[in-house]
């Protein structure tokens, strides 16, 4: 008899010499089927608890770092700092009459701003104490961007063109090519004069140094050399910017 069998006699055999009096075997079978039931039931949980511990360990074995809860930056303020911005316990005021209060308490300045029914605005920050000036402030920055999109319109972007030359182009060609710089001239671009050499013509280099020189006396008056002439391949380079 196996080490199982004898076992399950020596069960048996407690389970009929303690079994109470009144309790039939299918009470009894009932009885192991339940202890079964429970035994198999803590067996599965335990074997879900093992699983759900495994997904949370990479391949090396090791539990994953948590990663800080990085918060996003907090947005900026595009401007001057205004009215409660302000943080500072004291701060030079300039009414909205242009008068120096001196040193003034910033919740005064504050109030004094709210009873003339406008704003404290900072206008320069990096004073000990800061300046700061009793002002409308929505017109403020209306004229100031009104400032700054006039400002764009008249900026100018200058841009480079390119006049590509041959060493024997005749006559109309040129006038053409010489008037269309002197209209990227009037417009206040640069002008790049590019001199392509072909073949055999590397040969006579000193008929397209001839007529660079030439160029360069033509527009003398509305435009400057700012790169002399110098060789890129086979390919002579100037560039020329308007006066």
């Amino acid at each position: 008899m196996g080490i199982a069998e004898c076992s399950r006699a020596i069960y048996l055999g407690w389970s009929e010499r303690y079994r109470p009096a009144g309790v039939s075997q299918r009470d009894q079978n009932v009885s192991h089927l339940r202890v079964f039931t429970d035994g198999r039931a803590s067996l599965l949980a335990r074997s879900a608890l093992f699983l759900q511990t495994i997904a949370f360990v990479h391949n090396l074995g090791e539990l994953p770092i948590r990663r800080p809860n990085r918060a996003p930056p907090a947005a900026t303020k595009d401007g001057p700092r205004t009215n409660d911005e302000i943080r500072n316990h004291e701060i030079q005021l300039i009414d909205q009459t242009g008068l120096n209060h001196g040193n003034v308490e910033t919740i005064a300045a504050i109030k004094m701003a709210m009873e003339a029914g406008m704003d404290l605005v900072e206008i320069s920050p990096n004073t000990n104490p800061p300046v700061c000036k009793i002002m409308d402030y929505g017109k403020f920055k209306y004229s100031a961007q009104k400032k700054a999109a006039e400002a764009r319109k008249k900026q100018k972007v200058v841009e480079i063109k390119e006049i590509k030359l041959r060493p024997m182009i005749d006559d109309h060609d040129y006038d053409v090519k010489m008037r269309a710089m002197q209209r990227f001239f009037e417009e206040g671009d640069k002008v790049k004069v590019t001199l392509r050499y072909r073949g055999r013509e590397m040969a006579h280099q000193e008929i397209g140094t001839k007529l660079l020189d030439k160029v360069k006396s033509d527009v003398a008056e509305i435009a400057k050399v700012e790169q002399d002439a110098r060789f890129e391949g086979r390919q002579v380079v100037m560039v020329l910017a308007p006066r």
